[in-house]
């Protein structure tokens, strides 16, 4: 018979879980609904005469720190399975969600006079992204996620409870690597819309600003871990 403690840690545990895959979901989901539009950011870093940035990429890379972190704290308190079947259904979730846009496209807009609502026309141009790419985003995604899983987890049995930074960050460079190549190549390589010489300049301009992301995390993904222990009251 479980005792007060464990009945309490373990309705603590499956409130937080459902919280962090919500926010998961819903950051994933948002940011593929967002991606048609690009954004500059001012960064310019000097290797030499050689200068990186600014950089442009899409808006929707404004929701991946929240997914980078609440897929470390999912692997690190839930398992690398949990983590496999959140990503899964999140894959699910993000199609279902653009059948249902594709859907919404082929209804004509009712334009009223006077009023604010889309038309058809605006309505296309910001929710019609081209097939191709929104194959290529849940694929990377997909891709990327079970990627991280797997190696944060065999990062953290070759090092045990220690090296928080690497098994996180370690397993976000590699797997958001992958993620850049995928999205690019099958959403813009394959249909014809990128060269591979502009592939090759765009692609590492892309994963240097997702590496500086996972970086810059580092002190939140503590914080994370900081914040999950005390609520879950866990000591070690």
């Amino acid at each position: 018979m479980e005792s007060e403690f464990d009945l309490k840690f373990n309705e603590r545990r499956q409130w937080l879980f459902i919280v962090l895959v919500g926010l998961f979901i819903t950051s994933a989901v948002t940011a593929e609904l967002i991606s048609n539009k690009l954004i500059e950011i001012p960064l310019i870093f000097s290797f030499g005469d050689q200068e990186i940035g600014p950089f442009t990429t899409i808006v929707g890379v404004i929701p991946w720190p929240i997914v980078f972190i609440l897929t470390d704290l999912m692997n690190e308190f839930y398992g690398e399975k949990a983590v496999r079947r959140v990503s899964w259904i999140t894959a699910a979730l993000i199609t279902y969600c653009f059948i249902i846009v594709g859907l919404a496209l082929n209804f004509p807009a009712k334009e009223i006079p006077g009023s604010n609502l889309a038309t058809d026309a605006e309505f296309t141009k910001v929710f019609g992204q081209a097939q191709m790419v929104i194959v290529g985003s849940i694929a990377a995604f997909l891709l990327s996620q079970l990627l991280d899983a797997t190696l944060f987890h065999w990062i953290k049995r070759k090092t045990g409870n220690k090296y928080i930074w690497l098994r996180s960050t370690g397993s976000t460079v590699i797997s958001q690597f992958f993620d850049t190549v995928v999205v690019l190549y099958i959403g813009f390589v394959l249909p014809g819309n990128l060269s591979m010489t502009d592939f090759w300049n765009v692609a590492p301009t892309n994963y240097i600003l997702k590496l500086l992301i996972a970086i810059s995390l580092t002190p939140l993904i503590y914080l994370g871990h900081y914040l999950v222990k005390r609520y879950l009251n866990i000591k070690s």
